[in-house]
């Protein structure tokens, strides 16, 4: 048996795979987020709890080896012995938009971008340290190691002497991905030069250890990372260049396989490195995703199940509704990075129906989606995975905007990924092909791919004017 551990940013999960790459048990557990006046912050101890929680469900003696990966970005400050200095920062966390406004304006922004592929946004970890070194020094203080959600649970897992992190972790926003090394240029452009030594060591490839004994039986093989989108991508199978995927979550996360490192153009997303060095997956992962559609339904008192038959209700065009999907309070950070970009519902009259308003945010979110996949150089195929994936009429629908077919990959993706990682490393033969199929494939329609290709154009001229909006 494998055991893939996926620590999410609301929901942790643990899946238990045979050695075809079958789904046998999966087990999830609910970890609370802390919002408050624009801050995100969790529980180190409930995450770590949780982990141990459904390991224990899905576990047995017979466990081969194990593979981790959870949230990216955010900072999860730890004191020498591995234990929390204070609460973790969550990647959703807002409190450092001024500071990203102030380098998006001297130019601080975009000299990161040319020297590390990272477009920082408010919560990952070069603003998030920063305004911490001026509003907690003490919590920095007290730190021995600014790491990620995985590298907590991993440290803990097997009692490893050093907080550590992993090449895709360390992408955003301090990482040349030429030399596989922190920037210690960038560092110093925000400031944290003091504080540097708080950035934890990079293992490349990634870290493995044996498990002491909480949740995974003593002695299990046990590999950290690569983190979510990453693992994401091994488990979808999208590994040859020009490949994609598309999660479709609380937030869309576009991920493209390349071996170009291209520093020009509009600085957005982030190059993830990989184990394979001079490969990177080009991330575009956005803001938007299905919060704006779980938004719309709670607003509305329309059930989730209710999606497919609103859908088929109302025709291509919501009857002349349209959503820009940018709910986000931190605004947009890619393909652009807009922190001021907010939604906007145009075209509403007493005539329009719930399925209108439904299917215009649906088709929003995905116009949203093919911009980022454009920007990331999509040219192959496409996969697709995420929550979304299950509503079929949705699926049919992002195909027929996106003009593409899509290899849905169902299940716990990003738990699979990390079990082929780990097996990757400790030398184990998987078969990837098996581990990876997709469990269907859907066509656009031509007719109505054609119809959304018109309606693709609209949406990027509403997009232009509510961004000059937005800037004021």
């Amino acid at each position: 048996m494998y055991i893939g551990i996926d620590v999410g940013t609301s929901t942790v999960k643990a899946a238990a795979f045979d050695a075809e790459g079958r789904e046998l048990k999966v087990a999830a557990r609910p970890v609370r987020l802390r919002m408050r006046g624009g801050t995100v912050e969790q529980d180190m101890d409930e995450v770590y709890g949780a982990v141990v929680a459904v390991l224990e469900e899905v576990g047995g003696e017979a466990v081969e080896l194990a593979g981790l990966t959870g949230q990216g970005d955010g900072v999860w400050l730890l004191d020498r012995a591995g234990r929390p200095v204070r609460s973790a920062v969550s990647w959703m966390d807002g409190r450092a938009a001024e500071l990203v406004d102030r380098w998006l304006a001297d130019g601080t922004f975009e000299t990161v971008f040319r020297r590390t592929g990272s477009a920082m946004f408010p919560g990952c970890p070069g603003p998030l340290l920063a305004w911490l070194d001026s509003h907690d020094p003490k919590s920095l203080d007290a730190a021995t190691a600014a790491v990620y959600c995985k590298d907590m649970v991993f440290q803990r897992l097997t009692g490893a002497p050093r907080a550590t992190t992993d090449v895709s972790d360390a992408s955003m926003p301090f990482l040349d991905p030429r030399t596989r090394a922190y920037d210690n240029r960038v560092v110093e452009l925000l400031g944290l030069t003091h504080r540097r030594g708080l950035l934890a060591p990079v293992s490349d490839p990634v870290a493995t250890g044996e498990a002491r004994g909480e949740g995974l039986p003593a002695g299990t093989r046990l590999s950290n990372g690569p983190y979510d989108l990453a693992a994401c991508a091994l488990g979808a199978g999208v590994t040859a260049p020009g490949d994609g995927l598309l999660i479709v979550g609380t937030c869309l996360a576009s991920l493209v396989a390349t071996t170009d490192l291209d520093l020009t153009g509009e600085p957005a997303g982030l190059y993830i490195s990989t184990d394979r060095p001079g490969h990177w997956l080009r991330a575009m992962p956005a803001m938007v995703g299905t919060a704006a559609l779980d938004w719309v339904l709670s607003t509305t008192r329309i059930a989730h199940d209710e999606v497919d038959a609103l859908l088929a209700d109302t025709p291509p065009g919501a009857n002349g509704v349209h959503v820009l999907p940018y709910f986000a309070p931190s605004g947009e950070r890619a393909p652009f990075v807009e922190p001021r970009l907010r939604a906007e519902l145009t075209g509403v009259s007493l005539e329009s129906t719930p399925a209108d308003l439904v299917r215009a945010t649906c088709e929003g979110i995905g116009y949203a989606a093919r911009h980022c996949l454009e920007a990331a150089g999509l040219t192959g195929s496409l996969a697709v995975c995420g929550g979304g994936t299950r509503s079929p009429a949705w699926m049919r629908l992002l195909a027929d905007v996106l003009g593409r077919p899509l290899r849905v990959v169902e299940g716990e993706v990003g738990a699979r990924g990390a079990v082929l990682a780990a097996a990757e490393r400790y030398g184990v033969a998987l078969d990837t092909g098996a581990w990876t199929r997709p469990t269907a494939v859907v066509e656009p329609a031509p007719g109505r791919a054609a119809y959304y290709a018109k309606g693709y154009d609209d949406h990027l001229a509403r997009l232009d004017a509510a961004r000059a909006r937005a800037r004021g």
